[in-house]
C-alpha cells in the first residue's frame, strides 16, 4: 500500500562528498504525494542536544513508532550520532526497543560511517526473509573494525600518492586523474570520501615541499663558512661589527655576487628560487636567521682562535729561541718540561709544537755545523801530519778532540757525537783531497757557479762536454774513473793518490799532470755513481777485478754506462779507453784459480776491445794493488788516447790568452750571500761577449 510522507521536496542524499556541498552536486528531490514504502529506519539521536530534552524525543519517537507500526511494514530502531552519546540516552532508548515487540536497535554514527550500512542491511534482512539474517555489531565494536579498516586503506592509498607523486609542484587534478582506476585509492574514497583524500595528497605534497626546502637549507647553510672565508677573513675587519653590519659589510666585497644572491620577494623559502636548481648562490635573507647567525659565530670564534693558536706558535718559537736549556741535538723529552706551560697545551696539540721543535732542531744544528766548520778552519795546523790517505788514528782524533773539546763550538754538538766525528772526517779529507765536491760549501761553489753560468749561456750541451776544465795553463788534467767492487775501487784511489804530490799531480815523462780520481763501487746507473758529472768529464777508466764475482760486476757496469749513453749527442762514453786489470788477493799469486781469473780477464778484455794487464808481481809488497810501473803506462795510454780524440789540447798555455782584451781576476767566498751574476751578467750580456777558445771554461 502507498503511503504519503511528509517530506515532500527535501534532498535526496547519495554520498558523504555532498554533505556541506549539496548545491555541487544533481540536485535530486523527494517526490510529492504517495510513495511505496517496504520498511523504516526509526533514528533516535542520543546524543547531547542544546535545549533540547532526551525523554521529549524519546515520547515522540514513542507516538511515531506507534503510527508507523498500523502500516504493518518492519522497522529497526537506529540510534544516531553514537560518536557523542550518553550512556543514559543509549540505555532508554534500547528499553524502549525491547518494550516495543522487541525491535531490533543498530547504533550507527554517520559522521564516523559506522553502522550505516548494516543499518539499511538489517531492514532489508527484515523485509526480505530469503535473505540471511544479519548479525548487529555494538558500536564500539564496529567503530574498532572500521577503524581498523580505514587505517588499512590509509596506509594503501598514502603508499600509492608517495609512488605517483615525488614532486612538491604537482597538482590534485593530474594526480587524482592519474589513481582513478587504483583499488587504493577506490577504497579509502569509499571509506573516507574524496575530500580526505585530497587532504592528504597536499599533506604529501607539503611534505615533500618541506623537505626540498630543507635540503637546500643544509646545502646553503654549508656553503656559508666558505663564503665568510673567502669574503671576511680578517678578523680586525669584523671583530668590532655586530650582525646587521656584517652584512652590510659583505654588500661591499667585490666577490658578494659569487657567493649571494638578493631576492626581490622574502623569505627565501617561500619564493621561486627554491626550484632554481641551476643557481646556488645563497639567498641573502637567510642570514637573519638563527642558524645563519650561529655559523658567523663560529666563524668569528674559528678566527679568534687562529690568531690566537699562531700567538701560541709563536710564543712558543720565542720560549724556543731564548731558552739556554735547548741545545742542537736535545731530544723533545728532555725540552718538554723546560719550555712547556699550560697555556701551550690548551691551544695545541702537542704534535705541532713537536713539529715546530724539530724544526728548530733543524736550524740551530745546522748552524751549529756552520760553526763548527769555521772553528776547524781556525785550526787548521791539527790537520797538517796526517797520513796520505786522509784517514786520522784514534790517537789523533783523541788530540783533535782534546784541543778543540774547551771551545763553545765543539760543545754545541756535544749530543750529535757522531755527527761532529763525520765533520771532522769530512774536513781532514778535504784538506787532503781538495775538490769542488768535498768542499763543504759544495752546494754554493762559486766556482761551479760561475762555470755553470757561462757554459748554459753561451755553450751548447755537446760543446760543453768535449770542453777541458784547466785549473793551471801548464798543466794538463786526467780525469780517471776507477771502477772496482768491495773496496778496490777506494784502496787503488788511495794508492794512487800516495804516489801523487800533495797537490794531486802526477809526472809522466818529466811532464806534471793534475790527476783527479772519481771511484765508483755502485750501481753506475745512479747518479752518485755515475761516470760522469757536470764537473767531471772521464778520459779513461781502471776497470778492478779479483773474482769472478767482480769480473761480473765490471762487465755489467760498462755495459749499462753505455747503454745510458746510446742515442745522446754526447756519447763518448761508449769510446771511453778502458783497462782491465786482475789484482792480487792477499796471500794468493798462484794457482788454479790465478789462472782461470787470467783467462777470463783476456776473454772479457777482448770482447770490451780493451787492454788486459797480467796481475801485479808479488815483488810489490804488502798493500798494494799495482805498482807504479802499470798506473804510468796507463795514464801514458790515456794521454795518447786524449790527443787522438783531441778532447784536450795538451800545448794550451798561457799564449793562447794573449789576444784577450780585458782579463778579471774575482775573489768571492763559497757560501758568500752575494750572488756572482751580479758580478758577471754586466760582461755577460755584452754583444760583444763570445766563448773562449783556449779550452777554459771560465773564459770568454
Amino acid at each position: 500500500a502507498a503511503t504519503k510522507l511528509a517530506s515532500a521536496e527535501k534532498l535526496m542524499y547519495f554520498c558523504t562528498d555532498q554533505l556541506g556541498l549539496e548545491q555541487d552536486f544533481e540536485q535530486k528531490q523527494m517526490p510529492d504525494g504517495k510513495l511505496l514504502v517496504d520498511g523504516f529506519l526509526l533514528c533516535v539521536d542520543v546524543s547531547r542536544g542544546m535545549n533540547r530534552n532526551f525523554d521529549d524525543q524519546l515520547k515522540f519517537i514513542s507516538n511515531l513508532y506507534n503510527q508507523l507500526a498500523k502500516t504493518k511494514k518492519p522497522i529497526v530502531v537506529v540510534l544516531t550520532k553514537c560518536d557523542e552519546g550518553v550512556e543514559r540516552y543509549i540505555r532508554d532508548a534500547h528499553t524502549f526497543a525491547l518494550s516495543k515487540k522487541n525491535l531490533q536497535v543498530v547504533e550507527t554514527s554517520a559522521r564516523s560511517n559506522v553502522n550505516i550500512d548494516l543499518a539499511f542491511s538489517t531492514l532489508v534482512q527484515l523485509i526480505d526473509k530469503s535473505r540471511g539474517k544479519t548479525k548487529i555489531i555494538p558500536y564500539f565494536e564496529a567503530l574498532k573494525q572500521q577503524s581498523q579498516q580505514i587505517a588499512a586503506a590509509k596506509d594503501k592509498y598514502e603508499w600509492l600518492v608517495s609512488r605517483i607523486v615525488k614532486n612538491h609542484n604537482e597538482t590534485w587534478l593530474n594526480v587524482n586523474r592519474k589513481m582513478q582506476s587504483s583499488p587504493e585509492y577506490q577504497d579509502y574514497v569509499y571509506l573516507e570520501g574524496t575530500q580526505k583524500a585530497k587532504k592528504l595528497f597536499l599533506q604529501h605534497v607539503h611534505r615533500l615541499k618541506q623537505e626540498h626546502i630543507e635540503r637546500r637549507r643544509k646545502m646553503y647553510l654549508a656553503l656559508l663558512p666558505q663564503a665568510f672565508e673567502a669574503l671576511i677573513p680578517d678578523l680586525d675587519e669584523i671583530d668590532h661589527l655586530s650582525c646587521v653590519k656584517v652584512e652590510k659589510l659583505l654588500e661591499t666585497k667585490p666577490d658578494f655576487l659569487k657567493w649571494f644572491i638578493v631576492l626581490e620577494e622574502t623569505p627565501w623559502d617561500a619564493t621561486s628560487h627554491i626550484d632554481n636548481m641551476e643557481n646556488e648562490r645563497i639567498p641573502f635573507d637567510l642570514l637573519e636567521t638563527q642558524p645563519a647567525e650561529q655559523l658567523y659565530e663560529a666563524h668569528l670564534e674559528k678566527l679568534r682562535n687562529e690568531r690566537k693558536r699562531a700567538e701560541m706558535r709563536r710564543a712558543f718559537k720565542e720560549n724556543l729561541e731564548t731558552s739556554p736549556f735547548i741545545t742542537p741535538g736535545k731530544p723533545w723529552e728532555e725540552a718538554r718540561s723546560f719550555i712547556m706551560n699550560e697555556d701551550f697545551y690548551m691551544w695545541l696539540e702537542e704534535s705541532i709544537y713537536m713539529d715546530i721543535y724539530s724544526k728548530h732542531q733543524k736550524q740551530i744544528i745546522e748552524k751549529a755545523k756552520e760553526e763548527f766548520q769555521e772553528l776547524l778552519l781556525e785550526y787548521s795546523e791539527l790537520f797538517y801530519e796526517l797520513e796520505l790517505d786522509a784517514k786520522p788514528s784514534k790517537e789523533k782524533m783523541g788530540v783533535i778532540q782534546d784541543v778543540l773539546g774547551e771551545e763553545q763550538r765543539f760543545k754545541a754538538l756535544q749530543k750529535l757525537q757522531a755527527e761532529r766525528d763525520a765533520l771532522i772526517l769530512k774536513h781532514i779529507h778535504f784538506v787532503y783531497h781538495p775538490t769542488k765536491e768535498t768542499c763543504p760549501s759544495c752546494p754554493v761553489c762559486i766556482d761551479s757557479k760561475i762555470e755553470h753560468l757561462i757554459s748554459s749561456r753561451f755553450i751548447r750541451p755537446s760543446e760543453r762536454n768535449q770542453k777541458n776544465l784547466l785549473s793551471d795553463s801548464n798543466i794538463d788534467r786526467i780525469n780517471l774513473v776507477i771502477l772496482g767492487k768491495d773496496g778496490l775501487a777506494r784502496e787503488l784511489a788511495n794508492e794512487i793518490r800516495a804516489l801523487c804530490t800533495n797537490d794531486d799531480k802526477y809526472v809522466i815523462e818529466g811532464k806534471m799532470y793534475e790527476l783527479s780520481l772519481r771511484p765508483i763501487e755502485g750501481n753506475v746507473r745512479l747518479p752518485v755513481n755515475s761516470f760522469q758529472t757536470p764537473t767531471f768529464q772521464p778520459h779513461g777508466c781502471l776497470c778492478l777485478y779479483n773474482s769472478k764475482e767482480s769480473l761480473s760486476y765490471v762487465v755489467e757496469s760498462i755495459e749499462k754506462s753505455r747503454e745510458s749513453t746510446i742515442g745522446r749527442r754526447d756519447n763518448h762514453l761508449v769510446h771511453l779507453p778502458l783497462t782491465l786489470i786482475l789484482v792480487n788477493k792477499r796471500g794468493d799469486t798462484s794457482g788454479e784459480t790465478l789462472h782461470s781469473l787470467i783467462q777470463q780477464g783476456q776473454q772479457i778484455a777482448s770482447k770490451l776491445q780493451c787492454v788486459f794487464l797480467d796481475p801485479a808481481s808479488a815483488s810489490i809488497g804488502y798493500g798494494r794493488n799495482i805498482n807504479e810501473k802499470q798506473i804510468s803506462q796507463v795514464l801514458k795510454g790515456l794521454l795518447d788516447s786524449k790527443r787522438n780524440l783531441n778532447l784536450v789540447s795538451s800545448t794550451s798555455s798561457i799564449k793562447d790568452l794573449a789576444d784577450v782584451d780585458l782579463r778579471i781576476v774575482m775573489c768571492l767566498m763559497c757560501g758568500d750571500p752575494f750572488n756572482a751574476d751580479d758580478i758577471l751578467l754586466p760582461i755577460l750580456q755584452s754583444q760583444t761577449y763570445r766563448p773562449s777558445q783556449c779550452g777554459s771554461s771560465s773564459s770568454v
